[in-house]
Parts: C-alpha cells; structure tokens; sequence
C-alpha cells in the first residue's frame, strides 16, 4: 500500500511524556511534505475515577494545545492538527495507521530497561500490525550519527532500505546499510549484492553519502550495537523466515534495546526485485 500525497505523520499521544514523540515527528512532517496530526484516546472510565470528570477532559485539551505549540516551535511552517478521539488506544490507532504516511509513538521507557518487554506494550503490538512505517521514538535525543538500516536480503528488507535512502536523503545524512551473516556464508558475495542493492535504490538519491557493511555475528545483536551511534535505525517488521511471527527476532531486538529511535517498515506495498528496469536481487540463503 502506498500513502496517499496528503497522508500526514500522525502522533499517538498519551502524556506530556510523549512530547519528544512530538518534536520528532515534526522534523519527520517537515523534512517529507506532510501535515502533522495530533491524536490523544480520552477514557471515560478513567475520567468517571477522577475527583471532578471535567479535569481529565480539560487536561487532555491542555495536552494537545502544547504539543502543537511545540510542534510550530520545532517547524513554524509546519501545518500541524490535533484530536481526541474517545476510543481504546491500540485499536484507534492501528486503524488510523492504515492512511497515515508514518505512526510516531514513545517506547513506554523499554530502551535500556534491561526488563522483559510485556508483548502488550503499545510499541510492540503497533511494530506488529500497524499499517504503515512506525517510528518509535526514545525519551533521550540520539546522536547526530547515520541512518542505519538492516538489510537481510528479503523483499521485506529491501523496502526498509528504500525508505532509508529516502529518510537519509531527506535528513541530509549518511546512510549505513549493514548486512549480518552467518559464519558460513561468503560475505564478499554478499557485500557485492548489498551494494548492487544499494546502488538500485540511490540512482534518483545519488547524493546521498552512503556505506555498505557486513559482518558475522548475531543480526540483532549487532544492530543493536551498532545503532548506538546512529540518529535513528531502520528495520523491516520482518524477514521471510518460515513460521515468521507478526514482528521478526530481529525487528524485537532493535525494538526493545536500541538507544536510538526506530522505524519499523511495515505496510508498504512489496517493491518489484525483477523486471524490465530493475535488476534481480540474488539471495545466497539457503
């Protein structure tokens, strides 16, 4: 599925601890044409459990004010809507997601916990069903590194590095494209199709400094490591493995540990590997 011209980059937004979430998607917004769109859940129950259930309403109004103040402040041009929908969170977003450009969210302080991530986290079950790219942002700003993305060979990972090249492009940074092997693979062969991969996806984008890595080791592992100097890492939702579950071992891990912010590709109409204008990715999985 391809977002509409108009889709904006919309913000789940639960609390003030959700502001950063703000200030990102904003740069997000500005840097691809798009509106930002403010949209906070309102509880009735919680607010029947509240002294007064005028406070709760008149808090999540104060709520969405300042964070489109905010978002003006980080982008003055940016066009910029907000929302209270009275609705159950997951649900109202995943339903939203699927005619947004981009869902932003918190990470519900997981990154560097060191705790088991409860599959019920509101980032995790997004990463998973979403219909669009989710951008899980951290409570501290990342570095001013590259954008990284994994790539695994898959059709799914490729998606992922095209929106690399275009989230570096827009951002004006360099892009790190990483593949992880296993320590029976050829990595000289592989590293010529990365960078075959690559160079497809930057022909319309050439300015775009970029660098192909790989190495051995365990994907997620690396990734996570390697992310700590990146401003923000890119990831399918999923590779191709048989018995794939809805968010893949290697998506969870940047997910849950990576100290920067996170995208998640998911929700993108599946790009053609092969044909008259492209050439075949070749896979030396077995």
């Amino acid at each position: 599925m391809a977002a509409a011209a108009d889709a904006a980059v919309l913000v789940g937004l639960g609390s003030d601890l959700d502001l950063p979430v703000v200030e990102q998607a904003a740069q997000e917004a500005a840097a691809h044409g798009r509106p930002l769109h403010l949209l906070h859940t309102f509880d009735w129950h919680a607010a029947f459990a509240a002294d007064t259930v005028a406070a709760p309403r008149a808090e999540a109004e104060d709520l969405i004010t300042r964070a489109a103040q905010l978002a003006h402040q980080v982008e003055p041009e940016l066009t910029v809507g907000g929302e209270i929908v009275e609705s159950a969170t997951l649900a109202t977003l995943i339903r939203r997601s699927e005619g947004a450009f981009l869902l932003a969210v918190g990470d519900s302080g997981m990154a560097g916990s060191g705790q088991c991530v409860p599959a019920d986290t509101l980032a995790v079950q997004l990463a998973a069903r979403a219909g669009c790219p989710l951008l899980v942002v951290r409570r501290e700003p990342p570095p001013q590194g590259p954008v990284l993305v994994g790539v695994d060979g898959s059709p799914s990972s490729h998606l992922a590095l095209q929106w690399a090249v275009e989230c570096a492009a827009r951002r004006g940074a360099r892009l790190l494209a990483l593949r992880v092997v296993e320590y029976d693979e050829d990595v000289d062969a592989v590293a010529e199709q990365l960078s075959e991969a690559l160079a497809r996806h930057t022909s319309r984008n050439s300015s775009v400094p970029t660098e192909c890595r790989v190495v051995r080791g365990d994907p997620g592992q690396v990734l996570v490591d390697t992310s700590r100097t990146a401003q923000v890492a890119l990831v399918a939702a999923r590779g191709d493995e048989p018995a794939r579950a809805m968010l893949g071992a290697v998506a969870q891990s940047l997910l849950y540990h990576s100290p920067a912010p996170v995208i998640v590709v998911r929700g993108l109409a599946e790009m053609p590997l092969t044909g008259p204008d492209a050439h075949p990715v070749r896979d030396q999985r077995p």
